[in-house]
C-alpha cells in the first residue's frame, strides 16, 4: 500500500539525524496516519511556533499562506484602492487572500457557496461584500453588479464558468492569478473558455502558480502574517476534526465545499 503525503505538523519521537533531535517540533511533508518515517532529503524542518497555535502551521503560515501571499503579491501585484474579486473565498486559500488584500488597501468581494459563508467573509473577515455564486443564474451580470467600475484582480480559485464571467469584467491591465480550478476537480467536462479578445483588447495577464514558486519570499511573509495574527488584524479559519478515522471524510469534504477555512485532520494532542 502507497503513503499518501500531506503537509502537517509532528513530534520527534525518535532520530538518527543529528539536525532532529526527540520531542523536536516540525513541519513539512508527512503522511497520513500517525506516523512517518521521514528518509533524508525530505521536505522537513524544525518549528518555531512563535507563540502561535500548531494549526495555525499547516494552514496560514504554512503552504495555504504562502499560496495566498505569493499568489497576490507576486503574481497578481495589486495596487492600493484597486479591486480584487477572491472566488471560493471562505476556502483555506481564498479567506487569506482577502485578509491580505484588504490590509493592502484593495476593495474586495468574494464568492462563495452558502449562506453561512458569506458572512463570515463580511462580518469575520472584513470582506467589502461578498455573494453566494449558487444562487446567480448569470455570474457575468452579478459581477458586474458587485463591480460597476471593473475588477483589477482576480485570485481564481475555481476555473470554467467564473473565469470567464471575471474576464468579461476586468478593466485594462488587469491581472488573473490562477491558484486552482476546483469545479474542474469534481467535473471532467468543464473548462474555462474566457472571451480571448477581451484578454487581448484589455492586454489582461492570466498567470498559473505555484506556492514553491515563492519560497524567496517565505521569510518576508512568515514574520509579516505572524505579526498580522498577532495584533488580530488577520483571523484564520479552520475546520478541525480529529483522529485518523477522520482523514478520509474530511478529504472528500473538501470537494464537497463542506469546510469553512482550512481542513485540518488533528492526529494527536498538541
Amino acid at each position: 500500500m502507497s503513503e499518501i503525503d500531506t503537509y502537517g505538523v509532528g513530534k520527534v519521537i525518535c532520530s538518527g539525524n543529528p539536525e532532529f533531535q526527540k520531542d523536536d517540533l516540525v513541519a513539512g511533508l508527512l503522511t497520513w496516519g500517525e506516523y512517518t518515517v521521514a528518509e533524508e532529503g525530505r521536505l522537513l524542518n524544525k518549528l518555531d511556533s512563535m507563540g502561535l497555535p500548531l494549526s495555525n502551521h499547516v494552514g496560514v503560515l504554512g503552504f495555504s499562506g504562502l499560496t495566498a501571499y505569493g499568489g497576490l503579491f507576486e503574481v497578481c501585484k495589486p495596487k492600493k484602492g484597486e479591486k480584487v474579486f477572491v472566488s471560493a473565498a471562505s476556502g483555506s486559500v481564498g479567506h487569506l487572500v482577502g485578509q491580505y488584500a484588504k490590509l493592502h488597501g484593495c476593495y474586495v468581494v468574494g464568492s462563495a457557496g452558502s449562506l453561512k459563508k458569506v458572512q463570515v467573509l463580511k462580518e469575520e473577515l472584513g470582506f467589502d461584500d461578498a455573494f453566494n455564486y449558487k444562487e446567480e443564474s448569470d455570474l457575468k451580470a452579478a459581477l458586474k453588479r458587485y463591480f460597476p467600475d471593473g475588477i483589477d484582480v482576480y485570485f481564481d480559485n475555481v476555473g470554467a464558468e467564473m473565469l470567464e464571467a471575471a474576464v468579461a469584467n476586468m478593466n485594462t491591465f488587469g491581472r488573473v492569478g490562477v491558484c486552482g480550478v476546483i469545479s474542474e476537480y469534481t467535473n471532467t467536462t468543464k473548462r474555462a473558455a474566457p472571451d480571448m479578445l477581451e484578454v487581448v483588447y484589455k492586454r489582461i495577464t492570466i498567470q498559473g502558480f505555484l506556492a514553491l514558486d515563492h519560497m524567496k519570499v517565505y521569510g518576508e511573509f512568515l514574520s509579516t502574517t505572524a505579526e498580522h495574527l498577532k495584533t488580530e488584524q488577520m483571523k484564520s479559519l479552520e475546520d478541525i476534526s480529529h483522529g485518523v478515522e477522520s482523514i478520509p471524510s474530511a478529504f472528500v469534504g473538501l470537494f464537497r465545499g463542506d469546510n469553512v477555512g482550512k481542513m485540518i485532520v488533528q492526529i494527536a494532542e498538541d
